[in-house]
């Protein structure tokens, strides 16, 4: 099976430690996400030069706050130093983040995407872009040699997951149960991508996982945690297709039998890549998922 891993350290150096010990036990996929810490391309460019043969993703780095050819300079500078280890995973964050913490337009995300990518996708694959659009505009390229960067997208809803299978590689969900990435996510992104005439997509699936003796207190845990979001619009959409009251439903939390079979059962459902959203401390978890890779 392909299996990663989602690491969210703080510092720079905690990231290369997680990925060396993933890379040691076997674990040849480490994403990170861009929060409000640490820069995630950045760090997946050092830990990439640190840490040979792992491979190396953002899930997701927020499109509003980079202008395209800045994200295109970035990823194809990462790409360079991890000789073609890297996919961009990029998104459009929330509407409370952009609006009322930067203070930016949130009206018409489906249109700043599209026209985000009109910018972006040529310039990941080494080509001029030539896009002039109401809300983004660029004339030129981008001189840094190296390989095309994959390009994936934070898709839930049938405009965006339509916008990514015409446009890029695929996917990446959080928060997104095995039965909607069956009944929504898969079928949408598979059309959209056959009628582009593009290849099947990717789609990297990330949720909580742990294994462990004790469900009910593990679920309990992640619940707390990770509360947030479910009250995020694009992700509580996602849980009620799911039929999920909040994130500890969907987490794939259990015994490592139990474990083995919601991963199986994603993969099953159109999942190419699972992510463990992982504690770097939970080495029974990590050594688990190592003998699935």
């Amino acid at each position: 099976m392909n299996i990663g891993v989602f690491f969210q350290p703080v510092t720079v150096d905690e990231f290369i430690d997680d990925v060396r010990a993933a890379s040691e036990r076997g674990i040849r996929s480490v994403w990170l996400s861009q929060i409000f810490g640490i820069d995630a391309i950045a760090a997946c460019a050092i830990a990439g030069r640190e840490v040979p043969d792992v491979r190396l993703g953002t899930g997701v780095v927020p499109t509003y706050m980079r202008h395209p050819m800045v994200m295109a300079s970035q990823a194809r500078t990462t790409q360079q130093v991890t000789h073609g280890r890297f996919t961009l995973g990029i998104g459009l964050s929330h509407q409370i983040v952009i609006e009322s913490m930067l203070g930016m337009d949130f009206s018409k995300p489906v249109l700043h995407l599209r026209e985000y990518l009109d910018i972006l996708v040529p310039l990941l694959n080494g080509e001029p872009a030539d896009a002039a659009g109401s809300t983004l505009t660029f004339h030129g390229t981008v001189d840094v040699p190296s390989e095309p960067v994959p390009l994936v997208v934070a898709a839930l809803g049938p405009q965006l997951l339509a916008l990514a299978g015409r446009r890029t590689h695929g996917t990446v969900t959080w928060m997104t149960g095995p039965e909607t990435i069956r009944t929504h996510v898969a079928p949408v992104i598979g059309a959209a991508a056959a009628e582009a005439g593009r290849p099947a997509p990717r789609i990297v699936m990330a949720l909580p996982t742990v294994v462990t003796d004790d469900e009910a207190a593990a679920r309990s845990l992640v619940g707390s945690q990770l509360e947030m979001y479910g009250y995020l619009p694009s992700y509580r959409a996602m849980l009620d297709r799911e039929g999920a009251a909040g994130p500890a439903d969907v987490a794939i939390v259990g015994t490592e039998d139990q474990v083995r079979a919601g991963i199986e059962k994603s993969f099953e459902a159109g999942v190419t890549e699972y992510v463990a959203a992982v504690s770097p401390s939970d080495h029974r978890t990590l050594d688990f998922l190592a003998t699935l890779v």
